[in-house]
């Protein structure tokens, strides 16, 4: 957490502020956020302007543009959010209260202030040359709400592993951007249990899983995503979409979909949250989830 729809929701709150901005001061607060020491990161950004802002995976990227003599150089900042990170915006006449635990400040050539802003400091700023960025980013599995992510391919790569699905759906390498807030609901509405196996997720619960997935991280990216603690938009404000919440963090509640109790337990170090009826153990056969279509 913050994960795809949240990164996703903080470029879109950011892009109309910073795109075309310049650099007037880097103040690095703490340095062990950063891949390389504040003086580096402070010299390497100085007088750079932001080219671009987008999202790979659960990542927040600006791309730099530089000016060295007559050549433009380019770096690629890529803000990791870990568990409580926020990327905040203050405008040069916004008094509202400083952010109480800044990692980084970027001052802008507008008067205004982007604040990387982290409680437990998990989170990480890397630069990156275009170069290493581009070997970094193959490196990671496919953008679910891609076109190119196709049922088909989601479907012939569960078929190579063992992992429990859940654990699959995590791992950055498989398909990027998704945890396990996502995750927990997207096999919810496929009525697909988190221990079954990938490579026992039948075709037919492959395409449920494709279009739930993209359904829920839709859905939370217009709902500019899930605050349960710590997330932010770049405003400042919370996302909407904890209330559409339908199995993650109910453990107790009342399933949705058919009134049992929601279930919790954990495996691969997180919690799983399931409907033991809606989404069967593996041993048991799958039930018919036409409603969740």
């Amino acid at each position: 957490m913050p994960e795809l729809p949240e990164a996703e929701t903080i470029v879109e709150g950011l892009r109309g502020p910073v795109v075309g901005r310049s650099f007037s001061l880097v103040q690095v607060l703490r340095e062990d956020l950063l891949n390389t020491s504040a003086d580096n990161f402070s010299q390497a950004l100085s007088g750079g302007s932001i080219a671009k802002i987008f999202r790979r995976g659960k990542n927040v990227v600006l791309r730099i543009e530089i000016e060295s003599g007559s050549r433009p150089n380019a770096l690629l900042l890529v803000v990791n959010l870990g568990m409580s990170g926020r990327l905040l915006h203050q405008a040069h006449a916004d008094r509202s209260n400083p952010p109480s635990h800044p990692g980084v400040l970027f001052y802008l050539d507008d008067r205004s202030l982007l604040v990387y802003h982290d409680v437990r400091r998990f989170g990480r700023l890397t630069l990156m040359t275009p170069t290493f960025y581009r070997t970094w980013s193959r490196a990671m599995g496919p953008e679910p709400l891609s076109p190119s992510f196709t049922e088909w391919d989601l479907i012939r790569t569960l078929t190579r592993s063992r992992s429990p699905i859940r654990s699959w759906l995590l791992d950055q390498k498989r398909v990027a951007g998704v945890g396990n807030i996502y995750a927990n609901e997207a096999l919810w509405r496929a009525g697909i249990h988190p221990k079954r196996p990938a490579q026992k997720v039948t075709p037919e619960e492959g395409r449920r899983l494709h279009r739930s997935l993209r359904k829920v991280l839709r859905a939370a990216i217009a709902a500019r995503g899930t605050t349960l603690r710590d997330y932010r938009t770049a405003e400042g404000w919370e996302g909407g979409y904890a209330s559409e919440l339908s199995v993650y963090s109910r453990q107790g509640s009342p399933c949705k979909q058919c009134g049992n109790t929601i279930e919790k337990l954990s495996f691969g170090g997180r919690s799983a949250f399931f409907c033991p009826t809606c989404q069967p153990p593996p041993r048991e056969s799958a039930r018919d989830t036409s409603a969740f279509r």
